[in-house]
This record gives C-alpha cells, structure tokens and sequence, in this order.
C-alpha cells in the first residue's frame, strides 16, 4: 500500500521519499523505479528511496506500515517532523494511534482509512493495487481541521478519491465491524471472504463477529452511521467476495498478523467499557494458536 501511495504522488509532481527497511523491493526501487499497475493504471516513477529516516523534516509524514511494525517506524521519525508536520496513519484495526502517540504528539496526527484497496508486490520494485475506494482523513485531537483539508487536499491531486471527516473514530469502528467480520474467519480457515459468509458453519460466526463489534462501539459511545450491523457486513462481503484478508495473507507468508489490532481489539476494548467480547476473544486465540504453530 505504501508503494501505491508513493508511485501515484510521484506520478503527480510530488517530491516523495520512500523511507523502508532494506531489502530487495528497496533495492529494485533504487535502480529501476517504481512500478506501480492496476486500478490507477500502469506507471513506472523515479522515487527517492532510503534504508533510514534521513535527518531532514517533511511537510507530511504518511506512515504506511502494518499496525505491528508501528512501533518500530516511528522510533526514528523525530528528524523528519517540522515544526508543523502533521503525520497521516493509515492502518488497519485499533490501537496503532496509541503507539504513534507516544512520540508524536496527538495535535500532530491524523488518522487515514482506506476503503476498497488492495495491494501486492508482484515482484521487487513492482507492486498491483486491486482498488481505488474512498480515503477518509481525520483528526485524532486537535490536529486543526484546515490542516486536514490541506491533507485531503494533497491525496486528490495525486489522483486519490479522498475526503476530510470530523467522524474518523466512527469510520474506523465502521471498517472494523467487517475486518472483524472475516479477518479471524479467514485466516483460520483459509477461505476469501465470499467463501466464510456463505459457508453454513463459518457464516453465522463471521456475523456474531461483526455484531459483537458494533455493539462494543455503541456501548463505547461512538456514534455510528450503521443501524442494521448484519446488513453492513453482508454489503461489505458482496463488494470484496474474492478478497483474501491481509491477516490471512500474513498467516500463509508467516508474517507477524495485526491480529491484536483487529478482532483482538474488540475485547480490549470491551474491557474498557465493563463488557465482554466472547466471540472475538476466541477467534483471536485461534490465530494466536496458528500462529505459534507455524512459528515451531
């Protein structure tokens, strides 16, 4: 996703530095480009590409990577952060702020939520994205709202459908109803997401899942705009059947999962509240199980 976001502010003019660990993908970026195909088209772009945050400060800050490698992105980030630069988190699930947040302050962050995008690196240097949905941008705390425009701003010059929100807390617990709904589900069984909703025994769980997760938001105290959850995850399913979630992904590759960031985040954050998530509690046991079975 990150490179997506890169090749296309690239495409459109921007001065981009692509900050990584090293590794092949880096590499091919250094010396041949950055190709980027699918949804937006078929470019190749010249970026900027570092092994190191460099010691100089940016006018924004987008940190792209999965919720577990938070932490360590932006233990070094300091010297790129001007005196004004905001820093744009785009992750999936719950709780990646709360790390962003302990070293950078919540004035500076706005939180990103991508709807209908997948990616994949097809090769080093050469990434496939799957979609071009909706990119919604709002404020943590106190980010100023002209600031968020003027972030909204620069992703649709780059050719991104995107939209400030003074409702970011609720379109995250509005993905995380249905990343909830099938990130466990799949990953455990290995199905896409068409195949969990319509299998007889899987389909009711993937439900309650999602169920469990919208009533944890209300009883949070979060404003929803979904009044009918199972309607919500069922609309979801339709559009992105042949999906097989990141989380999933992550299990085959034996990646480190977001686990904790998604299904694991509805207990905690039941938890929080005086309430119980037994449903997710117990699927993420599961992918905590698979996990450390395919790490023996």
């Amino acid at each position: 996703m990150g490179s997506v976001f890169a090749g296309l502010f690239a495409s459109a003019g921007h001065e981009v530095t692509i900050v990584s660990r090293p590794g092949a993908h880096l590499e091919a970026i250094r010396k041949v480009g950055l190709r980027v195909e699918g949804a937006s088209g078929d470019r190749t772009v010249n970026v900027r590409a570092l092994g190191a945050p460099p010691e100089e400060t940016f006018d924004l800050i987008i940190l792209a990577v999965k919720a577990t490698q938070v932490e360590a992105a932006v233990a070094g980030i300091a010297p790129m952060l001007g005196a004004s630069t905001p820093l744009m988190a785009i992750q999936n699930g719950l709780g990646a702020v709360d790390i962003i947040s302990r070293s950078v302050h919540p004035d500076r962050i706005a939180v990103g939520i991508a709807a209908a995008f997948g990616a994949s690196v097809v090769a080093p240097g050469h990434v496939h994205h799957a979609g071009m949905g909706l990119i919604q941008i709002g404020a943590v705390l106190g980010l100023p709202a002209d600031r968020v425009d003027w972030i909204a701003d620069l992703w649709r010059s780059a050719g991104f459908k995107a939209e400030a929100t003074k409702n970011i807390v609720s379109m995250q617990w509005e993905k995380l109803i249905c990343n909830a709904s099938f990130s466990a589900p799949c990953a455990i069984t290995g199905l896409t997401v068409g195949g969990a909703l319509s299998d007889p025994w899987l389909g009711p769980v993937c439900i309650a899942a999602g169920k469990e997760a919208w009533n944890i938001a209300r009883a949070s105290g979060v404003t929803l705009g979904v009044t009918d959850p199972e309607a919500h995850i069922r609309a979801f399913a339709e559009r992105v059947s042949a999906a097989k979630p990141s989380l999933l992904q992550d299990l085959e590759a034996g990646r480190p999962s977001e686990i904790d960031f998604i299904n694991g985040a509805i207990p905690r954050e039941a938890s929080r509240v005086g309430a119980i998530a037994p449903v997710n509690e117990t699927l993420t046991a599961l992918v905590k199980a698979l996990e450390a079975k395919h790490a023996r």
